[in-house]
Parts: structure tokens; C-alpha cells; sequence
């Protein structure tokens, strides 16, 4: 059957001021379809992020068709599905969940929302020595974009370094021995007096968590500055970087491409992914919440 309804959400903290509503949405739109997003924000629900799972069932039950996962639910949700898809399972993150035959699938289209971005905002940018900031559902997404582009050696810098040392284990396996270590904040002066780029990966910046995730006095103006969070789309850490002469790359290509490759998934149609990148470039120029 040829579906032209389509009930889809979004899972996560503090997520009032998300685009994926309106990209999900206005592209619907374009092709004719029936496509409602709800914000299911645990914020203002008040619920724990271990409850993923309860509301995943609960969506299910409800009839919806899929589900965007961002922070913190990302890794938390795993243990709820039915079936991953290679990909999310490589990562150990899902940023997208599909309903459909009564089974609920994982699957991860950060990976390549971040690659496709980086490609298009940062073509000729060197590689050879990157550090991350972030070693969560989305830190691993984008790691193992960067080994994909062709990372020399990518340092993986988390408030927990334990994660950041499960993450380098897990990418050393996938791509090969050295290819990434792990570190805390003691590790970053260090890691960034020699890197190439700065890849952010962390939720610092976004509308709920404001400020830098590192010193300023660690950026350099030989650096290029890649960030993941989109809203809003000139963070902190982007304003300081451009100040002091680094290379930038905002946080809307991956949020746009992610989203066009999650509503390929649900709906088993192709998206505009231009016409996606299209919408958020102009969706975020308004600076007020999105509820």
C-alpha cells in the first residue's frame, strides 16, 4: 500500500527550539503527503531518559510510523528495539527508529548527515590529526564519519573518559589499530596544539546548554572548527573560533541531511535534500523558540 499519512516524533531533553518539526514537515508537504511531527520533550514531561523505552512502546501502540532519538536518549533507547540496522549497531547509538510490521528497527542517519555536511561545508580540509569533543550517541556518529573521510588519527576528548576510551576501543576495531585514542579535559591542550580540526560533539551550545566546551585560548587560526549543534546556528563556539581566524562549519547541513535520510526511511520515499538544506538555512535565521 501506497502510505500518504505519517505520524513521527521526536524524543529528548529540551528540545523546544528542534527544526526537525518543520523540515520533516515542509517537505511532507512538497510531496503531498499527510506528515505529522510531535515534539516528545522529557523536559516537559518531566520524564527520566532511562523511560525511553515506555515511550517508545507507548508510540507504537499509539500507531506512530517512526521516531527521531537525540540527546540523551540516544544509546539509552537500544535496549528497546526489536532489530538495528548495521549501522547503528557499529555505532552502539540510534538516532531514528522505524515502526513497521510490528517491529520497532534502530537505525543511524547521523553518520551520514555528518559525512555528507562535511563534505560540502569542509572539501579540502586537512585530516590528519582532528580532536572531538564528545563521545556520546552523536560523538560516535561523527567519529566514525571522520575515520570514513579519511581521519589520520582522531582524539576523542569526553568529561568521562571512560566513554571517550570505550568509543577509541570500538573505532580501533572498526578501522584499524591507532586510528583513535581516547582522553578527559586534562588531555585537551595537549591533543590541541597539533590538531588539524575541532569536531564538537557535545550538547554545549544549544538553546538549554549555553556556553564553550573548551578554553578559547586553546583555538588557533590554522584550525578549522566543525560544530554538531545546529539551534542555534551561530553558537558560542563558532562566534569565538571565527573571532580568531579558524575555518567554521555550522551544525545545519548534518541536521538537514540526517533529517532528509530519516524521512527516506519512514516513508520509503526520496527527499529534495537540497530543498532540505534549502529550509533549514532559512528556518534558522529566525532566532525564537520553536514549540
Amino acid at each position: 500500500m501506497n502510505r500518504t499519512t505519517y505520524l513521527v516524533g521526536l524524543i529528548g531533553a529540551g528540545i523546544g527550539p528542534s527544526l526537525s518539526p518543520a523540515l520533516h514537515e515542509q517537505e511532507a508537504d512538497r510531496q503531498g503527503l499527510r506528515y505529522v511531527y510531535r515534539l516528545i520533550d522529557l523536559d516537559t514531561l518531566g520524564v527520566a531518559p532511562e523511560k525511553v523505552g515506555d515511550i517508545v512502546r507507548a508510540a507504537r501502540d499509539l500507531g506512530y510510523d517512526g521516531l527521531n532519538i537525540t540527546h540523551p536518549c540516544k544509546q539509552l533507547v537500544i535496549p528497546h528495539l526489536d532489530a538495528l540496522a548495521p549501522q547503528a549497531e557499529a555505532l552502539g547509538a540510534v538516532n531514528t527508529v522505524v515502526f513497521r510490521d510490528g517491529r520497532a528497527t534502530g537505525h543511524n542517519t547521523d553518520v551520514t548527515g555528518f559525512a555528507a555536511s562535511f563534505a560540502r561545508g569542509l572539501p579540502d580540509a586537512p585530516m590528519e590529526r582532528i580532536v572531538q569533543l564528545g563521545a556520546g550517541g552523536a560523538g560516535a556518529a561523527v567519529a566514525h564519519a571522520l575515520l570514513t573521510l579519511g581521519t589520520g588519527r582522531l582524539t576523542v576528548v569526553d568529561t568521562a573518559p571512560a566513554r571517550a576510551a570505550a568509543l577509541a576501543a570500538t573505532l580501533n576495531q572498526h578501522f584499524g589499530a591507532g586510528r583513535a585514542v581516547a582522553g578527559g579535559p586534562r588531555d585537551l591542550p595537549a591533543a590541541m596544539a597539533h590538531c588539524d580540526g575541532l569536531v564538537h560533539a557535545t550538547p554545549m551550545g544549544m538553546a538549554a546548554h549555553p556556553g564553550v566546551p573548551l578554553p578559547a585560548e586553546l583555538l588557533h587560526p590554522t584550525l578549522w572548527v566543525a560544530e554538531v549543534v545546529y539551534r542555534p546556528l551561530e553558537t558560542e563556539l563558532l562566534t569565538t573560533a571565527r573571532a580568531l581566524g579558524c575555518t567554521t562549519l555550522d551544525g545545519a547541513g548534518m541536521a538537514a541531511l540526517q533529517a532528509a535520510d530519516a524521512f527516506r526511511l519512514i516513508t520509503r520515499r526520496e527527499p529534495d535534500s537540497a530543498r532540505m538544506l534549502a529550509d533549514i538555512a532559512e528556518l534558522a535565521k529566525d532566532p525564537g523558540p520553536r514549540i
